[in-house]
């Protein structure tokens, strides 16, 4: 799995966020049936003041949030509760980009403290859920959203991270 990383805050480079990335992005997408190598991801781990400006730029929101996806081309499920398609994998030595992530070290190390969860964890469970949205997935409707928790679940399961919803 190719995730192009840039850390703008030291403290992830601390964490290994380069390493928790290819291992939560690798196992969803093997997950779903598609092969890590001929997809890539581009990553962002910043601090909240960074990804506030980049939520009120493009959701509206000026508030700090713990990540946010740009898929690279729309994904969406034909209806409420069904799968997105699959995206076409690029050719062997050249990924197919899936579009972009940026995760927040404070929201995220907050979260964590305050769900009285690993650090670590809770990076994979926001990098699953990232990456899921980039293909495609959501949870704006009901249907969606017990979709995409049952995946994040079965994948963080995999990976030995406890139910984060449980």
């Amino acid at each position: 799995m190719n995730v192009d990383t840039l850390i703008e805050d030291p403290r992830w480079q601390a964490a290994g966020l380069e390493a928790l990335a290819g291992r939560a992005c690798a196992a969803t997408l093997a997950h779903l049936g598609l092969d890590p190598a001929r997809f890539e991801i581009s990553l962002l781990g910043c601090n909240d003041a960074r990804i506030r400006e980049l939520n009120a730029d493009f959701r509206g929101k000026p508030t700090p949030t713990n990540v946010l996806s740009w898929p690279s081309e729309e994904r969406a499920a034909p209806r409420p509760g069904a799968r997105p398609a699959q995206p076409q994998p690029g050719p062997p030595g050249m990924p197919a980009g899936l579009g972009d992530i940026a995760i927040s070290w404070e929201t995220c190390e907050g979260e964590a403290r305050a769900a009285g969860r690993a650090m670590e964890d809770h990076v994979l469970h926001l990098l699953v859920h990232a990456t899921l949205h980039l293909l495609g997935y959501d949870h704006i409707h009901e249907e969606d959203a017990a979709l995409m928790e049952g995946l994040e679940v079965e994948i963080l399961a995999m990976m030995g991270v406890a139910d984060p919803y449980g």
